[in-house]
């Protein structure tokens, strides 16, 4: 289930000053997306043709720069990004198992985003944490010699707070 993406009038505001900035220095559109992706969490087609007008460049070519980089998600994340890596030395000793839990316990897949906007469930290649196999992240923190029950523990905590 994907999250409602709302543009709000003061976001709007916020990234038409930093595109206004940006427009003053060559190459504005990799820090405007940067600004864009922080303002709203991520680069939907609405925000997309807003910074293709105010570039002056064509909806494609911010489209193709948008999709082309991990970094830039064109739909919103949830509150908590968890990553399961799925790379040879973890799915080896297990990712897979830990991909499954996690996605039974918050009833989604890879990709998608719990309905409440809490958390996004990634499938993550190698992090370059291949010894301490399996791994997965929440938010960052990386929670190494994993199996399905340090998951669901990791889990409980950031569902309590």
């Amino acid at each position: 289930m994907a999250v409602k993406f709302v543009m709000k009038d003061e976001q709007v505001k916020e990234l038409k000053e930093r595109i206004a900035e940006h427009k003053q220095k060559p190459g504005p559109l990799m820090p405007t997306l940067h600004d864009a992706q922080r303002i709203f969490g991520c680069i939907p087609v609405q925000v997309q043709k807003l910074i293709a007008e105010e570039l002056g460049e064509s909806v494609a070519k911010i489209n193709g720069v948008v999709t082309f980089y991990s970094h830039f998600s064109i739909e919103p994340k949830g509150q908590h990004i968890i990553g399961v890596c799925l790379g040879t030395a973890c799915y080896v000793r297990g990712s897979q198992q830990i991909l499954d839990a996690i996605s039974g316990e918050l009833k989604i897949k890879a990709g998608e985003t719990t309905e409440d906007g809490l958390f996004t469930l990634e499938a993550t290649r190698c992090i370059g944490a291949c010894g301490l196999a399996p791994v997965f992240t929440i938010d960052g923190k990386v929670y190494g010699s994993a199996n399905p029950t340090v998951a669901r523990k990791a889990l409980e905590e950031y569902l309590q707070k």
